[in-house]
């Protein structure tokens, strides 16, 4: 039997116990005759420390495991010095350091007490991403190993699954406190991502003919356009036997009448001034300078439009977006009405969630959604009155799909989002409920019950079957089955189960 299962055995004789100080619900402990361990939370680290009851005159060496507490999860402490300070008691304060032992994560410290009674122990790590403070409270010095075996304290008996703190840092684990919420009733739907109206615009083409590419090239998709922008050019095709030749003729016939009928002006001006004609001839004379100008405008404006370069009717922008879809190219022949440009305005959408018949019965009003894109870790949340606007809450069941809609207007901020996107998502029915939660990574389904797992100590744990209430996002209410400050893990649960259920597929991994 190797020394690995002689420590599990060792611990299992122990029959260690758990109470809570009430001065510090951050705070596990178990005392079993010559045994101890204390788990202590701060914000930022977690520490597992086993002992033998301190006696004095005896060295006591400390493992205390340390857990760095970082949003990705609990990871082990890998660097630094850890100091052991015993206080108090009347007594002059008495100091030891360690540091890092063969395994990470681990700091070995050895002590020997020079004085009996009661003394303030803390543990203060002092490293590159944390320099915390354990005060994990008053703690007896005993005079000699007799009198500490003869002491056991009478407590709730640990956890009965073991999973190691070696094992914890290996995976991605973490646990969390069961805290009191205010969530929202919720209830899942599909639901689409739209343009807001007004923030969408389709540009097709206004008949048969070629389109040309405009000065900054034919737009593309996820190409940023501004309103106004000309995005290309269309030329109709040319009718009847009209070509080319024919409307550049056009224009040199209307440059001659043009330059004919301004010469004509200035002779009837020069005559008018000599009082050689009446004002109504100037007048007609006028006239027909103007309209000879007109038709050569129109001439000019004829021949551009069929013509190369960027001749051709612009096709404009009419709003600020982006192009999410384009239906032909430069020099592509297209249909009356075909799709050319489609624009989007992606920085503002709307999330509409059809909501089925057989569930309006438990709205009041919609109140917001959350949703969870693949890959993302958190859910998304929109909250009406806070990062969302309730456009519409439809008072028409839909004949085909037997659903009302409910719209709501949020900002993309970070540009992830597209429009035509298809979601399950949750809605919230406008009802709170004050309640217990937990993450709901914490609740696991085992043989249809819901369970999750309590940390008893730092590598006590146990199998709780619970009650789940309201849903909200990432959270659960807990009707029954856990307490307020109890510690679930809310990261690794499915390892801490098969842990519990064979043991042998995960292995020991610790290292004393």
């Amino acid at each position: 039997m190797n020394k690995l299962k002689l420590f599990f055995i060792a611990l299992a004789a122990f029959a260690l116990t758990a109470c809570s100080p009430k001065a510090d619900p951050a705070m596990t402990k178990s005392d079993a005759h010559a045994g101890m361990s204390i788990t202590h939370y701060t914000d930022t680290t977690e520490l597992f420390v086993e002992f033998q009851k301190l006696v004095k005159g005896e060295q006591t060496a400390f493992a205390a495991h340390t857990t760095l507490i970082i949003p990705a999860g609990f990871q082990a402490v890998t660097t630094g010095k850890m100091t052991v300070v015993l206080s108090g008691g009347g007594q002059p304060e008495e100091r030891a350091e360690g540091g890092m032992s063969a395994t990470p994560g681990i700091f070995r410290i050895v002590i020997t007490p020079q004085f009996t009674g009661k003394r303030h122990l803390t543990f203060q790590l002092l490293s590159a991403k944390a320099n915390v403070t354990h005060d994990l409270g008053e703690i007896e010095v005993y005079a000699n190993r007799r009198a500490a075996n003869a002491v056991a304290h009478e407590s709730a008996t640990a956890g009965n699954i073991g999973f190691s703190k070696e094992q914890q840092w290996k995976i991605s684990f973490a646990n969390m406190p069961v805290v009191e919420q205010v969530l929202h009733e919720s209830l899942t739907a599909s639901a689409t991502i739209k343009p807001r109206a007004g923030g969408e615009a389709v540009i097709s083409a206004p008949g048969v003919g070629l389109l040309r590419a405009g000065s900054t090239g034919f737009p593309q998709i996820g190409m940023p356009v501004k309103v106004g922008q000309v995005l290309a050019y269309f030329s109709p095709r040319l009718g009847g036997e009209t070509d080319a030749a024919m409307l550049e003729l056009a224009v040199k016939r209307s440059s001659i009448e043009a330059e004919e009928a301004n010469q004509a002006l200035i002779r009837m001006e020069g005559l008018f001034k000599a009082e050689a004609i009446p004002e109504k001839k100037l007048r007609e004379t006028r006239t027909r300078a103007h309209l000879a100008a007109a038709e050569l405008d129109a001439a000019q404006h004829r021949l551009n439009t069929y013509s190369g370069g960027n001749g051709g009717i612009p096709l404009k922008s009419p709003i600020n977006g982006t192009v999410v879809a384009v239906g032909g190219a430069a020099g592509a022949a297209v249909a009356d009405g075909q799709m050319l440009v489609h624009i989007a305005d992606l920085d503002k959408l709307w999330l509409e969630v059809r909501i089925p018949e057989s569930d309006l019965g438990r709205f009041t009003q919609p109140s917001g959604a959350f949703f969870r894109l693949e890959g993302e870790e958190q859910a998304r949340v929109l909250e009406v009155d806070r990062n969302t606007r309730l456009i519409a809450f439809g008072g028409l069941v839909d004949k085909d799909s037997r659903t009302v809609p409910a719209i709501f207007e949020f900002d993309n901020t970070k540009g992830r989002l597209r429009a035509g996107m298809n979601l399950r998502v949750g809605i919230y029915a406008g009802r709170t409920e004050k309640v217990l939660a937990v993450p709901a990574s914490a609740v696991i389904d085992d043989n249809g019950m819901a369970v999750v797992y309590v940390q008893k100590e730092g590598e006590s744990f146990e199998r709780r079957v619970i009650e789940p209430g309201i849903k909200e996002g990432d959270w659960v209410g807990i009707r029954s089955g856990v307490a307020a400050g109890e510690r679930v893990v809310s990261k690794g649960a499915f390892q801490v189960r098969l842990a519990a259920t064979s043991p042998a597929t995960l292995g020991h991994g610790h290292a004393h």
